[in-house]
């Protein structure tokens, strides 16, 4: 029957995109990869840099220094304490900044833990050269070609003018004197949240003037762990004037035979990971010579992003400036910002007036779905104080903005079910004559005012918002670690239970099998979603090709198994949208005279008879 074939073929076609998000989109992360990654990086540090300029020209750009050919392995904490320190105390963050080489070099976010297990370690996000991943920022000058000026480097000490940690109420000011007329002053300020600010100050007391170029970088050592997301980027990040935003993986870049060079105004760069990034904020309306690079150093991947901006000519007794900033810490929506016509947050994003540095945050290409979307959860959520039922009141609120369309939907559906005599007396008379038969199909649904493709419209309409629930879930850190009720301690990542070992009563992990362990892992909700959608299926009659009625039979059960690896938040959003579905498109059946299948196909199933494949002839007559 065509509305059956319709149907079912929306939900095919549902299917196929659920089982393309699944292996492309769900983490596919090789865990020997992953194991290889961590060794080489414990066993394949640096030790601290070597004396060596950044750069020479704007054309070139701060380089990350070639490393000695023998490499010291040393431990976060020994590589730390290899330079003197200036603690760094917020509420957000802890850590500290090396004298040596002036970096901030030393990051930890100390509200975001590694697990749900509050007492677990801090999130750290920098760390020294030397340790094992190093991941810094660092500021300076670097001469032009042929300028003999002994300048500060990564292995110059700087001495601390005053004393204390740096905090949000009390910024920090290094100093260091070459020796030879050039005296230079860095003053590094933090704000209560993960802003940095750096001001070098150069004054020259020497008999002749000097060029210099101020400069910025931020430099990783090793590949990191990456989630394996595709609808994420993870990798070198930035956004340089009004070209789109500029992304690179760590593989791509790698590929690369050359640095990838960007001049622009009003621009960021930096590098971004799942939840946390660190990016360098130039002044807006500074021209900047910016930088994406790879090295390889020692047998250590090195990736980089760097700026320089012009060149500054300090006289004999005169001084030169350069601003910059660091944002070093969590992708919080309401920190980075979003703009979104009408609703939003300002964030960083607008306190700034930086270019889109909400596309920090990878809203993807569907954000005008994505970001209300997330807009409309976190509404609902500083109501109810819970995402979980922040995202099924929203489910409720979407169902009511599409009940229009959704009961005209359904009251389609119940006519065709009406009229499956006549449309059957039609196949039957034009069996030999299908341009006939298609004739009169229309002509009768012309007279019934229905919607043959009517059916695929409540599918359809789920697509979108289960992809934008999905991405705001992989995306956004506010839902990193939020609980739902129960067993869901974090609705972004799957359901932890399993039925194959009754829930945890019985003491073994089944997806740790050989072989067949990746199947093994369903969790409580995947399976209540799994029975919403086969009593959702239910509710219309069997159909009568066997081939449809395979699918029909098998395709909760794929999707059971399919959704069990996502994350809790999206297969609970999808199990409660099924049942709104089931109770919505029940009443509408019911109001328009047409039999709710449901009852009669659950019998069937469990006395073993087959239903028959449509409804009774005896419609009720207009």
């Amino acid at each position: 029957m065509e509305d059956q074939k319709n149907l079912f073929l929306a939900l095919t076609l549902t299917g196929l995109v659920l089982i393309a998000w699944y292996i492309f989109a769900v983490p596919q992360v090789d865990k020997q990869r992953q194991l290889a990654q961590q060794q080489q990086q414990q066993t394949q540090t640096q030790q601290p840099l070597p004396n060596a300029q950044p750069g020479t020209s704007p054309q070139v750009g701060p380089q990350a220094p070639a490393l000695p050919s023998a490499t010291v392995t040393l431990t976060r904490e020994a590589a730390l304490a290899a330079s003197p320190r200036v603690r760094i105390e917020t509420p957000r963050l802890a850590g500290s900044l090396a004298l040596m080489g002036g970096r901030i070099d030393d990051l930890s976010l100390v509200q975001y833990r590694e697990t749900v297990d509050p007492n677990s370690p801090p999130i750290v996000l920098l760390a020294p050269s030397g340790s094992p991943q190093p991941f810094y920022a660092e500021f300076g000058w670097t001469g032009a070609a042929g300028t003999s000026a002994k300048l500060p480097g990564p292995d110059t000490v700087w001495r601390q003018d005053g004393s204390g940690a740096l905090s949000a109420n009390h910024p920090v000011t290094l100093v260091y004197d070459n020796g030879e007329g050039l005296v230079f002053r860095r003053t590094v300020s933090v704000d209560d949240k993960y802003l940095f600010t750096v001001k070098d100050d150069v004054a020259n007391s020497g008999p002749a003037a000097v060029t210099l170029y101020p400069y910025a970088l931020i430099s990783r050592h090793g590949t990191p762990p990456t989630s394996g997301y595709s609808v994420l980027h993870e990798g070198l990040i930035g956004k340089f004037g009004d070209d789109a935003s500029q992304e690179m993986t760590y593989a791509s870049i790698k590929k690369e035979k050359a640095p990838k060079t960007f001049d622009a105004t009003n621009a960021w760069l930096g590098i971004t990971d799942k939840y946390w990034a660190a990016t360098l904020l130039p002044d807006t309306n500074a021209r900047v010579h910016a930088k994406f690079s790879y090295q390889l150093i020692g047998s250590l991947d090195t990736y980089q992003t760097d700026y320089l901006l012009d060149a500054q000519m300090i006289a004999p007794g005169g001084s030169g400036t350069a601003d910059a900033r660091l944002f070093a810490g969590a992708k919080e929506v309401a920190t980075v910002g979003i703009n979104f016509p009408l609703v939003g947050l300002g964030g960083y994003n607008e306190q700034l007036s930086l270019n889109h540095f909400d596309l920090l945050i990878d809203w993807g290409w569907f954000f005008f779905i994505t970001k209300p979307m997330f807009l409309a959860i976190d509404f609902f959520f500083h109501l109810v104080g819970n995402f979980g039922l922040a995202i099924l009141i929203n489910t409720v609120i979407i169902k009511l903005i599409f009940l229009p369309l959704a009961n005209k939907s359904y009251a389609s559906m119940a006519k065709m079910k009406a009229v499956q005599p006549e449309m059957q007396a039609i196949r039957t008379r034009f069996a030999e004559d299908k341009v006939k038969q298609q004739q009169a199909m229309m002509e009768l649904y012309k007279k019934e005012k229905i919607n043959p493709v009517a059916g695929c419209l409540p599918i359809a309409i789920q697509i979108p918002f289960f992809f934008s629930i999905y991405k705001v879930l992989v995306v956004t850190i506010e839902m990193r670690h939020a609980p739902f009720f129960g067993w869901i301690h974090d609705l972004s990542a799957p359901d932890p239970t399993n039925l194959f070992n009754l829930f945890g009563l019985i003491p073994f992990d089944p997806t740790l099998l050989p072989l067949i362990g990746s199947f093994l892992q369903l969790g409580l909700w995947p399976a209540i979603m799994g029975v919403t959608m086969f009593l959702q299926m239910r509710l219309n009659p069997p159909p009568p090709d066997p081939a449809q009625q395979v699918i029909f039979n098998w395709m909760p059960f794929i999707f059971t198994f399919m959704m069990a690896n996502f994350s809790a938040g999206l297969v609970i959003y999808w199990a409660w949208n099924n049942t709104l579905s089931v109770a919505q498109q029940s009443f509408i059946m019911n109001r328009h005279g047409a039999k709710i299948e449901l009852w009669s196909n659950l019998k069937a199933l469990f006395t073993r008879k087959k239903p028959p494949p449509g409804p009774p002839p005896d419609r009720p007559r207009r």
